[in-house]
Formats: structure tokens, sequence, C-alpha cells
């Protein structure tokens, strides 16, 4: 198979998180937004943002290919100069936007066995590379303070790009930056339909992982697919399941 380089998703792929953007949450943030002046209820602010951000999605376009992401604390800068003050992304915007997720956060963690994971197949020559629909204003943090940031030798967020997974810019974006050779790239997500069919029209294998965070509507893993028992010249695998410590194994045996 000869795969150099693998492609991970982040959230339901290496990292279990729950979040719940509440009508609470939105409240604790309109008070933060009163304290600069800028006065909201927590529903004013809620409609608001919703308002602006599907305004700046509809001038971005979107279609079968194009899929934009727009970056959160932009908007949320927005909604401050909207009332007066004038805030830039990097000041309150980035502030407003790191309380809301923080605010909105049940748990974030590592599934077990990840770090371990990444460094044996790092230790067996793997390039790692991490393409990610998130957003940097929260994930660049939390990549941080999980210790992820270390283990990868690239990270690729779709604000960054101002487009999200499956739009095959986001994929082009780091085969043409990196300079991969797609034939030589597995892709290991937890959704069919960003994760894995955005990688199957870029070209890449696939290694598709059914996780609790995968969407309910999708299938379960094909045990026929799993790399261990997958029909020789497979180019798209199945996993069910998040343990690390047994699917590190099984790919560094697929090369074998």
């Amino acid at each position: 198979m000869g795969y150099t380089d693998l492609i991970f998703d982040l959230y339901g792929t290496l990292v279990d998180i729950h979040t719940d953007e509440n009508d609470r949450v939105w409240e604790k943030t309109a008070v933060y937004f009163g304290f600069y002046g800028a006065r909201y209820t927590g529903p004013e602010l809620k409609s608001a943002f919703e308002k602006a951000m599907a305004d700046r999605e509809a001038r971005a376009g979107q279609s079968y290919e194009c899929f934009p992401d727009i970056p959160f604390e932009q908007v949320m800068a927005q909604l401050f100069r909207d009332k007066g003050i004038h805030a830039d992304p990097e000041g309150l915007g980035t502030n407003a936007a790191q309380l809301f997720r923080i605010a909105s956060l049940d748990y974030i963690r590592l599934y077990p066995h990840v770090l371990e994971a990444l460094a044996a197949l790092r230790r067996k020559g793997y390039r790692l590379w991490l393409l990610s629909n998130a957003q940097q204003v929260f994930t660049a943090y939390e990549l941080r303070h999980l210790g992820l940031g270390e283990q990868l030798d690239g990270i690729y967020l779709s604000s960054d790009y101002g487009c999200r997974k499956p739009d095959l810019r986001f994929y082009r974006a780091l085969l043409e930056e990196r300079g991969l050779s797609p034939e030589h790239c597995l892709m290991i997500g937890n959704d069919r339909q960003t994760d894995i069919a955005g990688a199957k029209a870029a070209g890449l294998a696939t290694l598709y992982m059914h996780t609790a965070l995968t969407p309910p509507d999708q299938e379960a893993a094909d045990g026929a697919l799993r790399p261990d028992t997958a029909p020789a010249g497979t180019l798209h695998f199945e996993y069910e399941g998040d343990n690390w410590q047994e699917l590190a194994e099984l790919i560094m045996k697929m090369d074998n």
C-alpha cells in the first residue's frame, strides 16, 4: 500500500467532546458584551449571531463543491461593532468567542491511548497531519491543552482556509502546500459525509471510524472492511470504535 502520510480528523476521531450551546451560554456571553457597552440579552445575541453568520455564508456561497467556514471571532467582533464598540477579531471578538466555547463545554478529552498511538505511528515513519472542520480560535488552544499539537507534523483548521470538509479546496490545501501524493495518504475520520466522502473525491485512501460522535444517521462500520480483514487491494477501510491501542497496530500492519 505504501502509505507515508496519515491525515486525521479531530473531534470524534482523536478527541471525545461534548458541548451544549444552550440559552444560559448565550446569556453569559451577553454579559461579557455588556461589560464593554455592547448591550444584548441572551436571545438577542444568539439571534444577531445567527443572522450575521448566515449573511456571511450566503456571500461566500455554498454548493456541493463549496463549503465555506466563517471565523467565529470575526462574527463576534462584528456584533460589538454593531453596537458602536470597535473591536477587531484579535481583541474582544476573540475573547468573546473563547468565553462562549468554555461556557458551552461539558468536557473535552483524548480517546484512550491516542498519544501513545500517535507516537508509535511516528516511530514507524509516518508523517501525521490534522485536517479538521474547526475554529482556530477554539481548537488551537484545545490542542495545546490536550498536548496533541506536538505529535503532529502539521495542523489544518477549516476556519483558517475559509472552507471545510468535504470541500476539495481544503484537502488540496494540505496536499499542495506539503507536496503530498494522494496515493500515499490515508485519511482517518469518523464522518462518512465529510471526512470520508471528501477524501475519496481527493483521491485518498480512507479509514472510517464509527465512534459515539459519528452522526447518528450514519451506518456502523462494516467488519469485512477492518484493516486486518479487508480484501487485498482495498482502499477504503472501516473500524468500529475508538480503541486507538488496537487501531494503531492495525494501521502499522497494513503496510507489512
